[in-house]
């Protein structure tokens, strides 16, 4: 918690000081007490009254002050609060391994029709730009709310060589420092800047999402540095088995510059290899892309999977870190303190009510 008016704190000193003159005046008392011959029937005479009676309508009562003198100092408290201007770039990895068949039909075809049912879950303010990566990243689509543009874009993916990873990471900041003034682009020298580490994220975020590993380019914990740097989170998304199958893709998801071992399946109208082959996902990456960038990684190993992460994705990505003033709550605590303590010393130091009693005639 932070104050907008730390200067302001120093109205709590009236506690102190009352304090003081409240001792002064006891000490004062004792020194003009009037000595009588027998002190129990001065407090016979009294109402009585607990130590603890005296003390809580005081205690109340100060404590009421600090906590206006703290409304005062306009405390600001970090917490999440939805963001009305959200951008996501979601990143595609079209390596040629999306063409194995461990998930039905094929990796990249459940991935299309899981990309396409998030974009059409998300609200009409909810801007999403779309990378491609395999062996290069591509931006396709910048952030906007055009869901028919993103869902044509997703439609046409292709697969390709290899796995830029990082670049993609790359791409994405700079896809995003276009609309966003806050975030610089990756060329720009952001000197000794640390990695954010307060939590004080962009409402901007990147998701990446890949079956295998950096096969080149730049390294994907160099690019996350540059995302932390920026105050980017990108959330990592690990997809498919380690089981062995075949690549089978239909003619139109594979591009000119088609992955190795890639050729006419016999019999089968697409594209693929003979043999199955195990497609290992580089999680430890992913985990510390996600980690040093405030993100978060996943696994899914089906469509089902798939689908129920980018699901619950927007709960994650719709949240950011911001100040929000809290000084109502401190005005509200120290009024009812205040006069709770003022109520229960007038309530408890009341005179006692007269009894009257007739006599009884004999």
């Amino acid at each position: 918690m932070s104050f907008h008016w730390p200067w302001a704190l120093a109205a709590a000193g009236i506690v102190p000081l009352l304090l003081l003159v409240r001792w002064w005046l006891n000490r004062r008392r004792k020194r003009t007490a009037v000595t009588v011959s027998s002190v129990a029937l001065i407090r016979a005479a009294l109402p009585g009254r607990t130590a603890w009676r005296r003390r809580i309508p005081v205690y109340l009562f100060l404590t009421g002050l600090v906590a206006l003198a703290g409304g005062l100092a306009r405390p600001q408290a970090r917490i999440s609060v939805p963001s009305n201007n959200t951008s996501i770039l979601l990143a595609i990895d079209v390596s040629g391994s999306m063409c194995s068949t461990d998930v039905e039909p094929n990796r990249l075809s459940a991935a299309i029709d899981a990309a396409r049912k998030f974009v059409e879950a998300q609200d009409d303010g909810t801007k999403i730009g779309l990378v491609a990566f395999s062996g290069i990243a591509g931006l396709l689509v910048t952030p906007t709310t055009d869901q028919s543009q993103l869902l044509d874009a997703i439609d046409t993916l292709k697969t390709a060589r290899g796995t830029a990873i990082g670049q993609a990471i790359l791409t994405s900041i700079d896809a995003i420092a276009e609309t966003n003034p806050d975030v610089a682009a990756t060329g720009v020298d952001l000197g000794d800047a640390a990695p954010n580490a307060l939590g004080d994220y962009e409402p901007d975020t990147i998701v990446v999402l890949t079956d295998g590993s950096n096969t080149t380019g730049v390294d994907p914990v160099t690019a996350a540095e540059q995302a932390a740097a920026r105050r980017v989170r990108v959330f990592t998304i690990g997809f498919g088995t380690t089981e062995p199958s075949q690549m089978v893709c239909t003619p139109d998801q594979v591009s000119g510059d088609s992955f190795a071992g890639g050729g006419f399946r016999g019999g089968g109208g697409g594209f693929g290899g003979g043999r199955g082959r195990v497609q290992e996902i580089d999680e430890d990456a992913l985990t510390k892309v996600a980690d040093l960038t405030g993100g978060q990684y996943f696994k899914a190993q089906d469509a089902d999977e798939l689908d129920g992460v980018l699901g619950d994705l927007p709960k994650e990505i719709g949240l950011h870190q911001a100040n929000v003033e809290i000084s109502f709550w401190f005005v509200l605590a120290g009024a009812v303190l205040v006069f709770t303590g003022l109520g229960l010393s007038l309530w408890w130091n009341r005179a006692p009510g007269l009894t009257v009693r007739a006599a009884k005639k004999v």
